[in-house]
């Protein structure tokens, strides 16, 4: 699974990396966290261009009577979210990409979890394959929340955990956030785990394992 990732690449990075002209502020993020707030890109509406916009992260189905069940929806398997009914609408139409330096995972050791932080070496930033959805509240609000795809680990995830975000390159934004393209069998390739650029592991202080912990003690290195 995916249940925290990293943010501090600054707004003007992100707009180069994906070229787009209106980027949000953004502080450094060290722990985002489920049901907090995260910026994603998707495709612009009605033939706008390109947009990073806001997300309540942990996907609320269109059909929920109430934003609690998002809390259980912060990843989607990639191997059935083109038919579970939480995601299968959004699968289709309203596919994002979710930017982080990196994202922490838990190895079990014995009886104790030892945390790390995973991201490429230089510390650029990743492209993390999302979809989103669009809920109306009973005061008639749209609330507009994401998920992130999880997909089997790579080797360099292998020996920590069973499951890892969906990663994918430039060269695989175009498609997956074309709303035009519906098809499994052209989106459901882009799930293979990351053979890209070398991610590293890096062991961390369980400071991190409070999500009221959200600064720079969070991804400062540890002796393993």
């Amino acid at each position: 699974m995916c249940g925290r990732f990293t943010l501090q690449s600054p707004s003007d990075v992100l707009a180069d990396l994906f070229d787009v002209d209106d980027v949000p502020g953004l502080e450094p993020r060290y722990n985002i966290a489920p049901t907090q707030t995260v910026v994603a890109l998707r495709a612009g509406m009605d033939d706008e261009p390109r947009e990073l916009a806001f997300f309540r992260w942990g996907l609320i189905p269109f059909f929920a009577k109430d934003m609690k069940m998002g809390a259980r929806m912060i990843n989607a398997r990639s191997e059935t979210v083109a038919s579970k009914p939480s995601f299968r609408a959004a699968f289709k139409r309203r596919r994002c990409l979710i930017p982080a330096d990196g994202f922490y995972e838990w190895r079990k050791v014995a009886d104790d979890k030892i945390p790390f932080h995973i991201g490429f070496g230089d510390g650029s930033a990743l492209a993390m394959a999302g979809l989103f959805e669009r809920w109306k509240n009973p005061d008639g609000n749209v609330v507009e929340s994401c998920t992130i795809l999880t997909t089997e680990p790579n080797p360099e995830m292998a020996p920590i955990h069973d499951r890892m975000p969906v990663i994918l390159g430039p060269e695989d934004w175009d498609l997956w956030l074309d709303p035009g393209v519906e098809s499994r069998q052209l989106l459901e390739p882009l799930f293979s785990p990351w053979a890209g650029t070398k991610l590293v592991p890096v062991p961390v202080s369980k400071h991190v394992n409070s999500p009221r912990n959200d600064d720079i003690n969070c991804v400062l290195p540890i002796a393993p």
